[in-house]
């Protein structure tokens, strides 16, 4: 009996995670993952701030939840076991006014609901003996977060994928998904595949790959380009863990923040601006079209008309180092413009919908013999084992059920 063909279009980190995880679940099925890019893992997996979420912000009994955590503990023993860089460095929110001291107690017990442990509410003496620079009437201090080696994961992933005898097909992009009785067709300017189980988890160009499959998606991917910069070696003593602002109910984003990096050294952001174009890592970068995309969306105005001054704000911010400054000044007061070092950019594939509500939670859509994960943004690297086994799990019951 042939083996049957599980195709996976995307090898970023969740792509490479989800045929990982299939290894096992479907051991009757020779997995492909094809990739535009020349190798794995170059967009989200690689422009990212390299933390290891494991749940504090995320509403409960969402898939969210329930995966973040496992995700971040399953990564975790992926690491030990490759000896991959990772280090539970722990985390800091901190509350910068009174104001936000009922909020810091309401995440608490958040964290609590999904499972997180030890996590401690510090007066302002204690959050100084932890954090001596950092500003804040009270902190909540989260244990289990931690930072990651993200790009030696996708390395790892791909190896461990072809030594099983998969492969990964590199500088192939999709251009045609058409439905064949039981099967998918799949073509790329060089090759043409046959797949009896489609996943496709392509991060920026989810929502056009599940169009271009005969399926248009309700959300669209907007994308938002996340700016960081590295804190020059002699003012990196400002920074001991990693530093979060309390989260603002009136705003989608976070904000600017600081993390730790797993090799060394400390970075700041990222902030959270629309970009040009899906994959405009830079402020120069314009594709017509995708502008087009976006502008066309009515999605992105009432997104717009509902935070006009966040909008404007995070647009300031890329332009002017001394705003970005600023909004890292309410944290650790004593940074200074001087400090901030560019370290480049990520691009965040956002879902939003047509009511301009950014899709919170992950998100996929099942047809016949196909899964499209259509949202699946922060903590999508951390969760990734976790989700992928999700993902591999829902693909063995549809098999099941043919």
């Amino acid at each position: 009996m042939p083996q049957k063909r599980l195709i996976i279009i995307g090898a970023g980190i969740l792509g490479l995670a989800t045929a990982y995880k299939c290894r096992k679940l479907l051991p009757s099925h020779r997995i492909t993952i094809i990739e535009k890019e020349s190798l794995p893992g170059r967009h989200q997996s690689a422009h990212n701030s390299g933390v290891l979420h494991c749940g504090l912000h995320y509403k409960p009994r969402s898939l969210k939840a329930r995966l973040a955590l496992s995700g971040a503990q399953e990564m975790m023993q992926f690491c030990r076991r490759h000896g991959i860089g990772h280090q539970r460095c722990g985390k800091i929110v901190v509350a910068t006014d009174q104001t936000q001291i009922d909020r810091l107690k309401a995440l608490q017990r958040q964290g609590w609901e999904n499972g997180l442990s030890d996590l401690r509410l510090l007066d302002q003496s204690a959050l100084r003996k932890i954090e001596p620079h950092a500003a804040g009437t009270a902190a909540l201090h989260v244990p289990q977060e931690g930072i990651v080696d993200y790009a030696s994961v996708v390395r790892q992933l791909a190896q461990d994928i072809r030594a099983a005898g998969h492969q990964i097909r590199c500088g192939e992009k999709v251009t045609i998904i058409k439905e064949r009785r039981n099967t998918w067709l799949i073509q790329t300017p060089k090759n043409e595949y046959l797949a009896d189980f489609l996943v496709a988890c392509a991060g920026l160009h989810s929502d056009r790959l599940s169009l271009l499959s005969g399926a248009p998606p309700r959300v669209k991917i907007i994308p938002f380009r996340g700016e960081y910069y590295r804190i020059r070696p002699e003012r990196q003593h400002l920074v001991r863990h990693l530093i979060y602002p309390v989260p603002d109910p009136r705003f989608p984003f976070l904000g600017p923040h600081f993390t730790r990096l797993i090799h060394g050294g400390v970075k700041a952001g990222p902030n959270a601006a629309l970009a040009l174009a899906r994959e405009g890592y830079r402020k120069t970068d314009f594709n017509l079209a995708e502008a087009m995309d976006a502008a066309t969306f009515p999605g992105l105005w009432r997104f717009v008309k509902n935070y006009p001054q966040m909008t404007l704000e995070e647009l300031r911010q890329s332009f002017s180092k001394r705003r970005f400054c600023q909004s890292l000044q309410r944290l650790v007061p004593e940074i200074q413009a001087d400090d901030l070092a560019p370290e480049g950019a990520g691009v965040r594939a956002q879902a939003m919908s047509r009511e301009g509500a950014l899709v919170q939670d992950f998100e996929w859509e099942e047809r016949k013999n196909a899964l499209h994960v259509i949202n699946a943004p922060s903590p999508g690297a951390s969760a990734s084992l976790a989700l992928g086994g999700e993902i591999a799990a829902r693909a063995k019951q549809q098999l099941a059920n043919r």
